[in-house]
């Protein structure tokens, strides 16, 4: 009994975690870009008709002092970047530009670089933001599906909590996250929901097209299994019962 209520709390201990291990985590989550994501990039500067060969059509901004405000038309779909399977984008007067498996600040850079000082004097401002970031939960949740981020710092616990959390029979020591790299290669984590150390674990801000999947406890399972089984016997049993009326009918 005790040892079954101590696997229902999530993060137990998480208040020992020093203050500067969570900063850290933090710093490290920003989210890395990968083939088939869909990029909104918005490039400003004082002079708007200096950049404006360098934003797709359906971006439009303006300027307030230093700062910039912009909105976007979200029905075309042309004023996005859509990552190509190499990592490249196609970028209006300079061209390919490969940014994959780079996080926003490195990705910044190289635009920056791409287009100042050869196109323009002024050092320009590169904003970059997702448009498709999704991840997957499935198993047992409440709600499975595949939900859109609120924000690019996704957690496993705002992931959850969208899919309506962990139904009761759901292990949360068992949580599998299924992650693919820039690279393609994909691999399988073992996520312990009850373990505090999961605030300060790199898994714990999602990246794009992750898979939450919630393993059933050995109770759901085995009642999964009986209804199966019992599904199949009544199947087998009003066979066999169609087969002898036939026969009466035959021998009549």
């Amino acid at each position: 009994s005790c040892a079954s209520t101590k696997k229902i709390p999530y993060m137990v201990g998480a208040e020992s975690i020093p203050q500067e291990a969570l900063e850290q985590v933090t710093k490290n989550s920003e989210p890395i870009i990968m083939p088939g994501d869909l990029l909104e990039i918005l490039v400003t500067a004082s002079n708007p008709e200096v950049v404006k060969p360098f934003n797709r059509m359906g971006m439009v901004y303006q300027m307030t002092g230093t700062l910039s405000t912009y909105g976007n038309n979200t029905t075309n779909s042309s004023a996005y970047y859509l990552v190509d399977n190499e990592g490249n984008i196609e970028f209006p007067v300079v061209g390919k530009l490969n940014i994959g498996g780079m996080n926003k600040v490195q990705a910044q850079k190289v635009i920056f670089d791409a287009i100042s000082p050869k196109y323009i004097k002024e050092a320009p401002g590169i904003d970059i933001r997702f448009k498709n970031f999704k991840v997957s939960v499935l198993g047992e949740v409440a709600k499975p599906g595949v939900y859109t981020a609120t924000n690019e710092r996704f957690t496993i616990l705002e992931a959850l909590a969208m899919a309506g959390d962990l139904t009761v029979w759901g292990l949360r020591d068992n949580v599998k996250l299924i992650r693919e790299s820039a690279e393609g290669k994909r691999e399988i984590i073992n996520i312990n929901l009850n373990d505090a150390e999961i605030i300060t674990s790199p898994h714990y801000y999602l990246q794009q097209n992750d898979i939450l999947y919630v393993s059933p406890n050995k109770t759901k399972a085995k009642n999964s299994d009986i209804g199966q089984s019992t599904s199949l016997w009544f199947s087998a049993t009003s066979i066999l019962v169609s087969i002898a009326s036939l026969l009466v009918t035959i021998f009549r």
